[in-house]
């Protein structure tokens, strides 16, 4: 709801830059209209609101999405935790060069 958050990430999406986002995060993803043509992850509740902001919502520990101008690494809940921290740590990895 702040719209200082929303503005920062998406310009993270506007400048290439990879993100994560765990459990409830992707919230801020369906506000920073930046889910067209994704596929992803989060806490189950957020599934229709991800699909209606142009999103596929999927059923994964963790989801790397390439589709975009920038990595999209998510996971669903914090049991997923350990998963989510080595892939994105290794896709920022790659994008820092």
């Amino acid at each position: 709801m702040d719209e200082r958050a929303v503005a920062f990430v998406k310009d993270f999406f506007t400048q290439g830059r990879p993100v994560a986002a765990i459990c409830h995060a992707p919230w801020t993803l369906v506000e920073a209209d930046v889910l067209r043509g994704r596929t992803l992850t989060s806490w189950p509740s957020l599934r229709t609101d991800i699909r209606n902001a142009g999103g596929t919502w999927v059923d994964e520990q963790v989801k790397v999405c390439d589709g975009g101008p920038s990595t999209l690494v998510t996971s669903r809940k914090p049991d997923d935790l350990k998963a989510f921290c080595e892939t994105f740590l290794a896709e920022f990895a790659k994008a820092g060069g």
